[in-house]
């Protein structure tokens, strides 16, 4: 069996679409079910058992020589989210009970990490163990994912095969539940779709133009590609980056968005709301040198072809990997 957490969530659901795929049907997926919005995100899948996320623990348990696998991709993902105690909760001290078990009964994990522990970007955006204590992120959800990895790299007992996985900015289908938290692309979508222009963030940093913030933008099918290579790979323990390794503008991306959709460029631009204004990252990009490193030398999906194919074959339908 291959367990994965927040298996109803965006990345999670196209985990097991991918598994499901490659031939893999004994799924246990581990979320909270009682939100409508997400249940599209499972239906047709192949998935042997559904537990929620509060009984999971107990589960392990009595199954752990059952599992082959565990995918820990359930978290409290909303960067403006400020509630600490909450984040901790699920964020940090769920994810240090799974550790814990996957040590016990040496169980292989893979556990997403964050692009958002990297904060302003001051030390660079390299995967780099030593530099992980000294990160400073912007938001309290960005604390909660650097505080696991540090907790992590302290371990002196550790699961048979471990990786933690710093998603950058993952965008594709099944995230319509997602609501602010989703990508731009679906945002773009929705707003083009409904008056044939879209408006961006404008810059409040003197060495960004209006639209040129920048970010590593990774299509969900190269991340789930990713985690399916380290399923069989198991081997080469660490914490590594997820991205395409290529920064782009969102105005890359909404002229991307308006070509997909066959709709004339209409690109405005409006302040950035106050209450994230300060914890806004300009620039991302990752360093993916550590991951090819070891064995993982699939290129990366472009921002045209992955937007292309996420509107083109989802979004015009409302159409669910």
């Amino acid at each position: 069996m291959i367990v994965v957490t927040g298996a109803a969530g965006f990345i999670g659901s196209c985990l097991i679409s991918k598994l499901n795929l490659e031939g893999f049907r004994n799924i246990v997926a581990v979320d909270k079910f009682n939100i409508r919005e997400k249940e599209p995100n499972l239906m047709g899948k192949s998935v042997i058992e559904m537990v929620d996320r509060d009984s999971f623990m107990n589960w392990l348990d009595k199954n752990a020589e059952k599992v082959e696998f565990v995918f820990h991709l359930g978290a409290r993902t909303d960067t403006t989210e400020f509630d600490m105690e909450l984040l901790n909760r699920l964020n940090l001290d769920y994810s240090k009970s799974i550790w814990n078990s996957c040590v016990k009964y040496q169980i292989p994990l893979v556990y997403a990490s964050s692009a958002a522990t990297y904060g302003g970007g001051e030390l660079g955006y390299d995967d780099n163990h030593e530099v992980i204590d000294k990160l400073e992120p912007l938001n309290p959800y960005g604390v909660s994912k650097n505080e696991f990895d540090k907790w992590v790299l302290k371990q002196s007992e550790k699961p048979l095969f471990w990786a933690g996985l710093k998603f950058f900015n993952v965008y594709g289908p099944n995230e319509y539940h997602k609501g602010r938290m989703a990508s731009v692309i679906l945002h773009a979508f929705n707003q083009i779709s409904k008056t044939n222009a879209m408006k961006l963030f404008r810059s409040h940093n003197p060495e960004f133009k209006d639209g040129e913030q920048m970010r590593d933008f990774v299509y969900v099918k190269d991340v789930v590609d990713v985690c399916y290579f380290l399923m069989h790979h198991r081997k080469d323990s660490a914490i590594y980056n997820l991205g395409s390794g290529t920064a782009r503008t969102f105005l890359d991306l909404v002229k991307a968005t308006f070509k997909a959709i066959g709709v004339e460029e209409n690109i405005s631009f409006i302040d950035t709301p106050a209450d994230i204004r300060d914890k806004y990252q300009y620039f991302t990009e990752a360093n993916m040198a550590k991951l090819k490193s070891i064995g993982f030398t699939q290129e990366f999906t472009s921002l045209e072809a992955g937007v292309a194919d996420y509107v083109g074959n989802y979004l015009m339908n409302k159409a669910y990997y």
